[in-house]
C-alpha cells in the first residue's frame, strides 16, 4: 500500500497548487455562497463525465424497460404472477443500472477524493484567532517500549507555548498547548535529537487553508490532509496534529460542508440533466 500512498502524495503536489489558485475566492466569499457555487460546478462536471463514460444507450434501454414493467404492474394489478414477474425484472434492472454506473464511478473516484481533500482545507476547520490556544500533538513512530527521542518545540515570536511538553506514554504522543500571537501562516519547528521537523500553523479570521495534520504515508491520511509533505516510513515522527476549532455553519462548517456539497451537487445535476441530455 505504500506504493499507492506515494502516488497520492505525488498527486497532492499539483493539486495543492491548483487548490491554492483556483479555490482562492473562497477566502473572500461567504461560506454558503462559495460552497453553493462549488456544488453547482461539481454537479455539472460529474454529469458530463457520467454522460461520456457510461453506456447511455444501454441505460436508456433499461430505463424504458423499467417504465414498461411499472405500466404492466398498473394494468395487470389483479394478476399476481404478472405483478411478481414485473417486480423481479425491476429489481434486476436496478442492479443493471448500478452495473452501468461502475465505470463512471471508477473514473471519478480518485480525482473526486483529491478535490474533497482540497476543499476540506478551507471548510473542515477554522484558523486560530490571535490570543486563542490550541493543542499540538506529535505522534511518534514505533512501539510503546522503544526509547523516546529528545524532543522540543522551538520558541517563536508568532506563537507562545503555554503548557508542555506532556508525554502520553501509552499512545507514544507528546503534546503542547500553544497560543497564537500574530495573523498569518507560521511554521512550528520541532527538534527530535538531530532531526528537525515542521508543521504549518494558520492564524487569522474568516476562511484560510487550514492544514489540521501533517500525515504519514497512509492513503486515508494523505487524502484528508494533502497540504503538507508527509513523513516518510523511516521518520521517527508519524504525524503532527493541531486541534483547530471547528467551523460552525450548516453550509460550510466542519463536516456539514461535505453533506451540503453532496446534496447540492445532486440537486444541480438533476436540474441540468435535461440540458445535457443525460440518462442516469
Amino acid at each position: 500500500m505504500s506504493f499507492f500512498a506515494q502516488i497520492i502524495a505525488w498527486l497532492n503536489i499539483p493539486m495543492n497548487f491548483l487548490g491554492k489558485t483556483l479555490l482562492a475566492p473562497i477566502g473572500v466569499m461567504p461560506g454558503w455562497l462559495s460552497n453553493t457555487i462549488i456544488s453547482a460546478l461539481v454537479g455539472v462536471v460529474l454529469l458530463i463525465v457520467f454522460k461520456y463514460t457510461s453506456n447511455q444507450k444501454a441505460i436508456g434501454r433499461v430505463r424504458d424497460d423499467i417504465k414498461a414493467r411499472l405500466l404492466a404492474m398498473k394494468l395487470f394489478k389483479d394478476n399476481i404472477p404478472v405483478v411478481l414477474r414485473a417486480q423481479g425484472r425491476i429489481f434486476l434492472d436496478a442492479l443493471l443500472l448500478l452495473f452501468h454506473s461502475l465505470r463512471p464511478i471508477l473514473v471519478v473516484i480518485i480525482p473526486f477524493c483529491l478535490i474533497l481533500g482540497q476543499l476540506g482545507l478551507w471548510y473542515q476547520a477554522r484558523p486560530l484567532k490571535v490570543g486563542e490556544e490550541a493543542v499540538v500533538t506529535v505522534q511518534l513512530a514505533g512501539s510503546e517500549d522503544e526509547p523516546w527521542p529528545q524532543i522540543a518545540l522551538d520558541s517563536s515570536p508568532d506563537t507562545k507555548v503555554t503548557i508542555g511538553a506532556v508525554r502520553i506514554i501509552s499512545r507514544r504522543q507528546i503534546c503542547w498547548k500553544i497560543k497564537a500571537a500574530e495573523n498569518g501562516y507560521h511554521h512550528l519547528s520541532f527538534r527530535l535529537d538531530r532531526q528537525q521537523v515542521g508543521k504549518e500553523l494558520a492564524v487569522g479570521e474568516g476562511f484560510m487553508r487550514v492544514s489540521i495534520e501533517r500525515p504519514c504515508l497512509r492513503i486515508a491520511d494523505l487524502l484528508m490532509n494533502p497540504a503538507e509533505k508527509p513523513f516518510g516510513e523511516d521518520s521517527s515522527v508519524c504525524s503532527i496534529h493541531i486541534d483547530y476549532p471547528e467551523r460552525l455553519s450548516k453550509t460550510s462548517g466542519t463536516d456539514w460542508w461535505l453533506i451540503y456539497l453532496f446534496v447540492g451537487s445532486m440537486v444541480f445535476a438533476l436540474i441540468f440533466k435535461p440540458f445535457f441530455n443525460v440518462r442516469i
